[in-house]
């Protein structure tokens, strides 16, 4: 049954959590330095150290991370008897891709069919939210926290540049906790309590292929003069086979999932796959999305449609990323792609492989005390019980706190479900997620604290 004192409190902050989620969509905070917004994003991070300070948290600080952006730490350490637990989330958010392909400005909140729009609302300044209404919510009702409490808001998480992994391990002491919640995932489908335990790697490169000094029209040196475009194109397709499974040389490719399974149909309508149109890979979905590992061109670099001329294109890039599932080593798997797109480089082409910064997989252990209080609050907010899933993306700092704290139960909840397609256009937050997630990380906190040490 719920606890109604906290079900209620949860309910009656959303208009102040839909408030505050707006003025935290409002920063374009993109941690991408070519774009220029450092000032937005040191706006965002004071925003998140103040409502910090007006929760009670004391020793809360800017944290000058290694690749230049800026974290924000506070912490509430007054009780002996009580664990401690470290709440995770990241203020810096994915750039709004297509300005004008949005319904609604990007970066100004905006409420239609039930769901809060705008960049962000979800991955991650939702799980902001989640945590600071829980946190309220447990302040109104008991008066005080359950626990020790650690909060750390990063500030690079989408860049994957690894500024806090950097700091942590440079200052081990400072997120030193007995659980940590890493709010940044989202249940299986809405209103479905998840826990998710395994996440992908991921690692990047950077292919360049160059064939000629410069351009050259089409029609007087086309079937001869090599062409750098069609050259990666052959590349890039070698990456999968004719069902569309990645086939990277000596890369294993046929794990299973072990847990939940994930329906086609749900996929496909969580995916929003056109009609008619297939799905790529082989196995269970649960497989390709949670086992195995995952070959996407993230961009190319070359003319668009409507600026290109009838040319032999001299050059052209492309950023290619590998997902890297659990029990595959990161560094490995990313010397067998740049190994693979060496050996199917045609016409002895001019060809640069770069390496670019990634983050190893993630399982979690979930069989102790954390994820036992946390199955009892999720059964007790969503009124079910809770289910075990992957998540296909990344989240680096989680490799670099299991290291750190080999003791410490890490937990991934959040509000980002399916439908709020994040990283996206018009990604979305589901206030009524947004709600029970918040009632859930509450009614988590008073029972991990009252279940401690037992």
């Amino acid at each position: 049954m719920i606890a109604p004192d906290l079900a209620t409190a949860v309910r009656d902050l959303m208009p102040r959590a839909r408030h505050e989620l707006a003025e935290l969509v409002a920063f374009p905070s993109v941690a991408d330095p070519e774009l220029g917004l450092e000032q937005e994003c040191r706006a965002a991070a004071q925003w998140v150290a103040d409502a910090l300070r007006a929760e009670g948290l004391t020793e809360v600080r800017l944290l000058d991370t290694p690749d230049g952006t800026q974290s924000v730490y506070g912490e509430l350490i007054t009780r002996d008897d009580a664990p401690t637990v470290l709440l995770y989330a990241h203020y810096d958010v994915q750039p709004e891709l297509d300005a004008g392909g949005w319904t609604s400005p990007p970066f100004e909140l905006t409420e239609r069919d039930g769901r809060w729009y705008g960049r962000g609302a979800a991955d991650c300044k939702g799980n902001i939210l989640m945590h600071l209404t829980a946190l309220r919510a447990l302040r109104q009702v008991d008066g005080t926290l359950p626990v020790n409490l650690k909060v750390i808001v990063e500030g690079s998480e989408e860049q994957g540049t690894g500024g806090m992994e950097k700091y942590a391990l440079g200052a081990p002491e400072l997120l030193l906790a007995d659980a940590i919640v890493i709010g940044d995932v989202g249940n299986f489908a809405n209103g479905l309590p998840t826990a998710t335990a395994s996440l992908r790697g991921i690692t990047e490169v950077e292919v360049e292929v160059r064939t000629l000094a410069g351009n050259l029209h089409s029609g007087q040196f086309g079937g001869a003069a090599p062409d750098a475009l069609a050259a990666l194109i052959k590349m890039l397709g070698t990456l999968y086979d004719e069902q569309g499974a990645t086939t990277i040389k000596d890369l294993p490719a046929d794990q299973t999932w072990p847990g939940v399974s994930y329906p086609e149909d749900r996929f496909r309508a969580d995916a929003r796959v056109l009609e008619g149109v297939g799905l790529i890979g082989g196995g269970e979905i649960a497989d390709r999305l949670w086992a195995r590992p995952a070959v996407t061109v993230l961009g190319i670099d070359v003319p668009s449609v409507l600026h290109s001329t009838s040319s032999v294109q001299a050059g052209a890039r492309a950023k290619v990323s590998l997902r890297v599932p659990p029990g595959m080593d990161v560094d490995g798997a990313q010397a067998k792609l740049i190994a693979h797109l060496e050996s199917v480089a045609p016409w002895h082409v001019s060809l640069r492989l770069t390496p670019l910064p990634g983050g190893s997989p993630f399982l979690a252990e979930t069989s102790g005390p954390a994820y036992e209080a946390l199955r009892t609050a999720m059964r007790e907010a969503f009124g079910q019980e809770m289910v075990v899933a992957g998540e296909g993306g990344s989240i680096p700092l989680c490799n670099t706190l299991r290291t750190l704290y080999p003791s410490a139960e890490i937990v991934l909840i959040g509000v980002e479900e399916p439908g709020c397609q994040i990283h996206a256009l018009d990604e979305s937050v589901d206030p009524a997620e947004l709600q029970r997630m918040a009632l859930t990380e509450a009614l988590f906190l008073r029972e991990y604290a009252a279940t401690w040490g037992n």
